[in-house]
């Protein structure tokens, strides 16, 4: 095939496509791409000159999108007269995305070249949300934070640091740097986004994300949209559309009509919060009628448990289980599950014997959506794995895995011991089974006075805006008592950065290294992020010392950063944390680190030289080193087909010192687990007094199985029944706050939806990314006609919709592509600045925020999004004006008193807007948001539990502490009778 040579890449006169180069480079799928070994002196002609053949040399440098969480690979064009990116597009020698790329990657390059980034550390001049900044040298905040830092640890104040971070879009190095100053110190973003799925999974297997083999599925069955904006949804898109197009059947359990259920064979918009019943009666069909995959469930999970516990006085046989759980799950029939969701009983019969055919090849996956939404949404996790027990589609091809079975941590020169604290700010003792960390009711604790802080990161992270109840977190912010120092690491301005007392500009992805690795298929591989403009530059013959000499202004990358700041904070060694950032290569005769500053070439050669099987060998059949070998591709595979691995017989020497217990087949040992990030959890599960267990007997082998208290899947949750929860302590189905019994239709009550995105955007990354802005900058609110018909609204009205704290005013979209009783509102949208001149102005609203009485908040409007004048000359010609609403602000916290997950479903009351509203106008009030938090914790039932513990080890946690901080100080046990 032959196209004409003014499009072709490569050679003038040269117009062939481009093969792609064999595995495990490249695997056949796309038409034409560069091939690596011409990136380093890429000729294409300058389609702006056409007809004229005007060459452009490029230096393509292979790099990682930051844009979602699904960390595609990119190529980057370097122009190499001007040193300027000129464009981004998908690297094939990805495994994972394989050079597909959204519409996000391509639009790196606006964050990049964004007239309106931050390119210079500032500092607050004036009262915090003032807008007044100066600028400041890096050694001047170094200095400072660096100082307080170090006097919270030399004071016993170790909870006083705390990191907070949004999406990491790396594996463990900052974990690792929080681990070193022995703070308990890490926050996160998980609890409002994906802790509710992931603690139903964990409490299955010891990991908590499914890892579906899509690709390869005869059935698979979906909860929301994940073909066009699910988790990892570029990798996982690609290979859902492979298997359709091998005839694979896709479900979706969605309310809204998404594209993906557009594309599927079945979309079933069942009542939100009902998704759990309407699984559990597909399992129960499945049981009634003999169709599920005896020899898995007896093998792999811990029906025993079950029958000491719950059935006592029968004996223990794996008939009187079944007989048992035939009885359990009886009364889930497709009826009850017709009444609960609105999906047809013959229907969910349907769907149950289409996953019973598909077997072992049945993929299922859910993270946000229904998990995110509801009270009790963790069991709709566990209901779903259910399905994937009951078909054995467990570590199989075609199913579902674990997916720390197809993630892959390196690890790095030396670990730190764990920290000696507990920080009741992020682990409070009412929620000592919450998957993640407590990070949304950080302003009511510090109003009630549980703590403060010292100093204080938002990074890759803007609560204000992302959270619910965002003022309530402006009430904290502005308190110089509550949170002493405020930094905020980010290169963009957003609603938290405001109230800051430093804006310190971190790299966008093309300007930072990071690893990373995730679950979009069944394969293992390593991506490795890269600073562009340094790389560039370095292979021109030009060295680079520090990453933020290679980037706009003086913009850091992170991982230099945290170094320098940890050697401001140990200046001398003495507390024992500077050891741990200086170089493994640089070292005396002796061994003994010379105490140089470790480098950040150095931090990744070492663990392409150490911590990644495969790399050294793939590298030194390309005569390159490791790390050379990653600047070259950015991308390994490490193994490309990864499946049941609980079956893997375990090694002698693994087994040493180990014992097996006859009567269950769990294997322990009393060796303590290695150092490292919560991956090494696959090593085992630690069990106060028994050791960890390792592994499980099956068929007279010693197998790897799960990293759970029984080493099986935990079909029946001892865990769970220890910590108060008996009645939970199976899959099951928990009412949810939004069940459609407690919505009062005819009283004007509905739903509120507010967790689906749109593909285009990236929660407040996509910001000051024109071209994301261009095509979606509008959140309507999502309307039935019979809804729109009683409640008198048309197209053309304005809506305002009453929440429990407050209300906002927005546009409507009237369609059929939603549940009647039912409204949604897409969240990444409803962006806002404070003052004219302070906040980037692609996709904001300029607001007055006037504080009305105490704890009463009301936004306003002052205009929507404008032209302005800039060094881009795309910003006189924005066309648009709407910047969306900020709904959240009006979202009260609702915490899972088990996953500790924030539920993000409203009950509203819809109604045209009155006459003296606006578009966008938002009112608020603190103190009814503070008083449902209240409400919402005396569901919980708190630690301690077993042994006196604040929560149970085997669980998994970021930056896990000692065992002894386990120890709940000074009350009893809990009392599970």
């Amino acid at each position: 095939m032959k196209i004409p040579d003014w499009r072709a890449g490569g050679r003038p006169g040269d117009d062939t496509l481009k093969p792609l180069p064999p595995e495990p480079h490249g695997n056949g799928e796309l038409a034409s791409y560069p091939p690596p070994e011409q990136w380093d002196d890429w000729v294409e002609y300058e389609g702006t000159q056409w007809p004229e053949r005007v060459e452009r040399h490029y230096t393509i440098v292979p790099t990682v999108c930051f844009n979602c969480e699904a960390a595609c690979g990119l190529l980057a064009y370097v122009d190499k007269e001007s040193g300027q990116i000129r464009k981004l597009e998908g690297n094939p020698v990805h495994p994972a995305s394989r050079g597909r790329n959204c519409a996000k990657g391509p639009a790196t390059i606006n964050q990049v070249y964004d007239p309106e980034r931050i390119l210079y550390p500032l500092r607050r001049v004036g009262k915090r949300g003032e807008g007044k900044w100066e600028r400041v040298s890096w050694d001047a905040v170094l200095d400072d934070i660096g100082g307080r830092i170090r006097r919270a640890i030399v004071e016993d104040r170790k909870t006083e640091v705390m990191y907070h971070v949004g999406r990491p879009g790396e594996d463990g190095y900052t974990e690792r740097v929080l681990q070193c100053w022995g703070v308990d110190g890490h926050n996160s973003h998980t609890n409002i986004c994906s802790a509710g799925a992931r603690a139903g999974y964990a409490f299955w297997m010891g990991m908590d994300r499914p890892a579906p083999d899509h690709a390869n599925a005869r059935f698979i069955l979906l909860i929301s949209a994940h073909l066009e904006a699910g988790h990892y949804f570029n990798p996982h898109a690609q290979r859902i559309v492979e298997a359709k197009m091998k005839g694979t059947k896709i479900a979706v359990i969605d309310p809204r009509h998404s594209n993906t259920a557009a594309r599927a064979d079945y979309w079933l918009p069942a009542w939100p919060g009902s998704e759990a019943a309407l699984l559990l009666a597909m399992a129960s069909v499945m049981l009634r009628e003999d169709l599920f995959d005896r020899r898995f469930v007896e093998c792999w999970t811990n029906w025993r448990d079950f029958m000491r516990a719950e059935r006592p006085g029968e004996e223990v046989t794996f008939d009187n289980f079944l007989a048992a759980l035939k009885e359990t799950y009886a009364r889930y029939t497709p009826e009850f599950a017709e009444a609960e969701s609105g999906i047809a009983a013959a229907t969910v019969v349907e769907i149950a014997r289409e996953i019973a055919r598909a077997g072992s090849a049945f993929a299922a996956h859910v993270w946000r959506a229904a998990a995110a939404g509801n009270l009790g949404g963790w069991q709709v996790a566990r209901a779903l794995f259910f399905l994937n027990v009951l078909t054995g589609s467990v570590g199989t091809e075609g199913g579902t895995s674990p997916n720390l079975w197809d993630k892959y941590i390196p690890q790095p020169f030396s670990h730190p011991a764990p920290p000696q604290v507990w920080s009741e700010l992020l682990w409070p003792p009412e929620y000592p089974l919450a998957h993640n960390e407590m990070s949304f009711l950080l302003p009511y604790f510090l109003k009630e006075g549980r703590g403060k802080l010292a100093v204080y990161f938002t990074r890759v992270y803007n609560p204000v805006w992302t959270n619910p109840d965002g003022m309530s977190w402006v009430e904290a912010l502005r308190d110089e008592d509550k949170i002493e120092l405020h930094a905020a690491l980010t290169p963009t301005w957003n609603e938290t950065a405001i109230w800051a007392d430093y804006i310190l500009p971190m790299g966008h992805g093309p300007e930072r290294h990071d690893t990373h690795s995730y679950e979009t298929h069944a394969a293992r591989w390593l991506g490795f992020r890269q600073p562009v403009f340094r790389v560039a530059r370095e292979r021109s013959g030009d060295p680079v010392a520090l990453t933020y000499q290679a980037n706009p202004g003086e913009v850091w990358e992170e991982n230099e950063f945290w170094i320098e700041l940890s050697w401001r904070v140990d200046p001398d060694g003495s507390l024992g944390i500077r050891r741990y950032f200086e170089s493994p290569y640089r070292r005396s005769e002796s061994g003994v680190p010379e105490g140089e500053k470790i480098t950040v070439e150095e931090y990744y050669r070492w663990i392409f030289e150490h911590s990644v099987p495969g790399l050294p060998e793939k590298a030194a059949a390309e005569n390159l080193t490791p790390l050379a070998y990653m600047r070259k591709y950015a991308a390994v595979t490490i193994d490309p087909k990864v499946y049941a691995q609980h079956e893997r017989p375990l090694t002698a020497e693994e087994l040493a010192g180990a014992e097996i217990e006859r009567e269950t087949g769990r294997i322990t040992t009393a060796q303590p687990p290695p150092a490292g990030p919560e991956v090494k959890l696959l090593k085992g599960a630690p069990i106060p007094g028994k050791g960890r267990v390792i592994g499980v007997e099956v068929d007279g082998v010693p197998r790897a199985g799960f990293p759970t208290p029984s080493g099986r899947l935990e079909l029946y949750s001892p865990t769970l029944k220890a910590w108060g929860w008996a009645d939970e302590a199976m899959p099951g189905y928990t009412a949810s706050h939004v069940r459609r019994n407690a919505i009062d239709r005819e009283g004007g009550e509905m739903v509120l939806i507010p967790t689906f995105r749109l593909p285009t955007l990236i929660h407040t990354r996509s910001g000051n990314a024109k071209w994301l802005n261009e095509i979606s900058h509008s959140n309507p609110v999502w309307i039935h006609p019979e809804d729109a018909a009683r409640c008198g609204i048309t197209e053309t009205d304005l809506i305002r919709v009453t929440t429990d704290i407050g209300y906002f005013v927005a546009r409507v979209w009237v369609t059929e592509g939603v549940l009647p009783g039912i409204v949604l509102c897409s969240h990444h949208l409803g962006r806002w600045r404070l003052h004219e001149d302070c906040g980037e102005r692609w996709s904001t609203a300029l607001v007055d925020l006037q504080e009305t009485g105490a704890g009463t908040w009301k936004m306003r409007q002052r205009h929507g999004v404008q032209p302005f004048a800039s060094d881009d000359p795309d910003s006189a010609r924005v066309w648009w004006d709407d910047a969306g609403v900020h709904q959240n602000l009006t979202f009260p916290p609702h915490p899972d008193p088990v996953s500790g997950a924030h539920a993000w479903h409203q009950k509203v009351r819809v109604e045209k807007a009155q006459p003296d509203d606006r578009y966008g106008d938002i009112v608020v009030d603190t103190n009814r948001s503070f008083e449902i938090y209240r409400e919402w914790l005396q569901l919980t039932r708190p630690a301690p539990g077993p042994d006196n513990q604040r929560r149970p080890q085997w669980l998994l946690r970021p930056c896990r502490p000692a065992p002894s901080a386990y120890e709940f100080p000074g009350r009893g046990g809990h009392d599970t009778t």
